[in-house]
């Protein structure tokens, strides 16, 4: 999957996109590539997991070959005006920003094209070998995906038209672009991750690169009969708790796609070690 240009990753809340999202980052930049990881939207997660305490509009360097950025609308909303639309630096500019602003928090679909064109544009302006994108929820995602067509349906004509068709080309060539769908085996997770899949296959924007269930726990390694066999207790409590939760959990993986499985990393660790063990453990498939 790193071998794409864009790779955007979503699920529901809570899921953690954002470790995953930084795993990819840095392992990618351990096998030599120059790495962009953008936050759509709420930065602090993915700041977190990169182990940095805020990411702002201009990329900041991790670690050798790792940047990462987070999206700001308006200043977004100003580059695209400048660099894509070509608008006179003559204008002024400062004096508009609480005007775009607005127009970028509220104007249906101009949030969402400015938001998922920050990522794209950075593939285009062709510095990364690879730009991940910390999406929004899988709640969110749809009307982000669909923006640049959304755009090219309400302009007739004209430059905007053509940039937000070059946005949907791009999402739509599998060479260049993949989805990456997170999720964990749990009942709400993967009814909303099966429906994304069913709706994103029906609408062709991205093609979709594969779906991680994370946090997956792992068997015990005995036999159901030695853990009740242990007397009672908290040992006891424990395997009876742990046992039920794959069984639980293995229902929930038979019904989305075999792809990868991360573990669930029991004890204390910060966000910034989840992700740098979870780098490690997807190093034996992406």
């Amino acid at each position: 999957m790193l071998e794409r240009r864009l790779l955007i990753v979503s699920g529901k809340g809570g899921v953690g996109k954002s470790a995953v999202s930084a795993a990819l980052g840095i392992l990618a930049a351990r096998r030599g590539k120059r790495v962009l990881v953008v936050a759509m939207i709420q930065p602090s997660g993915l700041a977190a997991h990169l182990g940095i305490d805020s990411l702002t509009y201009e990329p900041t360097r991790i670690r050798p070959g790792l940047f990462g950025a987070a999206v700001d609308r308006t200043r977004a909303l100003e580059e695209y005006l400048g660099l894509q639309l070509h608008v006179p630096r003559s204008l002024p500019m400062r004096q508009l920003s609480s005007a775009l602003s607005v127009l970028a928090d509220t104007a249906p679909g101009i949030r969402e094209i400015v938001t998922v064109g920050k990522p794209i544009f950075e593939v285009l302006r062709g510095d990364w070998d690879l730009v991940i994108a910390d999406a929004p929820p899988l709640g969110q995602l749809q009307s982000y995906l669909a923006a640049p067509q959304t755009i090219t349906g309400l302009v007739p004509t004209g430059a905007v038209r053509e940039q937000a068709s070059r946005l949907e080309s791009t999402l739509a060539d599998p060479a260049i672009s993949g989805l990456l769908l997170v999720t964990t085996p749990e009942e709400l997770a993967v009814h909303e991750t099966r429906e994304a899949i069913a709706h994103i296959d029906a609408e062709r924007q991205i093609l979709i690169a594969g779906v991680i269930a994370n946090r997956v726990m792992e068997p015990l390694g005995v036999t159901a009969d030695a853990v009740a066999a242990v007397p009672d207790g908290p040992a006891r409590a424990a395997g009876l708790l742990h046992t039920g939760l794959v069984d639980s959990q293995a229902v929930w993986l038979r019904s989305i796609p075999d792809d990868p499985r991360l573990p669930f990393l029991f004890g204390f660790h910060t966000p910034g070690e989840v992700a740098a063990r979870l780098a490690e453990i997807c190093e034996s498939f992406a």
